[in-house]
């Protein structure tokens, strides 16, 4: 299986701020929400990323939190992104 990566500038709205201060509030990030790791989840989540890619294991790629992010963007209404780091992703490539 061939895969394939597309990259785009995604805003800092509003929305992807009102986001990541909810993240936050629910302790599925940690602060600050203005600058920190709960933009960049909530960018991909307002903007229907079906990946996010980080090398962040501590906060972001955590498996721990993937239920908890999960719980809470069900309960707004979104669809969270998978949280991956690069090497999973070879991984999956090889299990093809």
């Amino acid at each position: 299986m061939l895969l394939t990566l597309a990259c785009r500038r995604l805003e800092v709205t509003a929305e992807v701020r009102g986001l990541a201060k909810i993240l936050v509030r629910e302790k599925v990030m940690p602060g600050p929400a203005e600058t920190g790791d709960a933009v960049h989840v909530a960018a991909a989540i307002v903007n229907h990323c079906e990946y996010l890619l980080t090398w962040n294991v501590k906060h972001m790629a955590n498996p721990n939190k993937k239920r908890h992010l999960g719980n809470v963007c069900l309960k707004l209404g979104f669809v969270p992104p998978e949280i991956v780091t690069p090497d999973s992703l070879w991984m999956l490539d090889e299990e093809e």
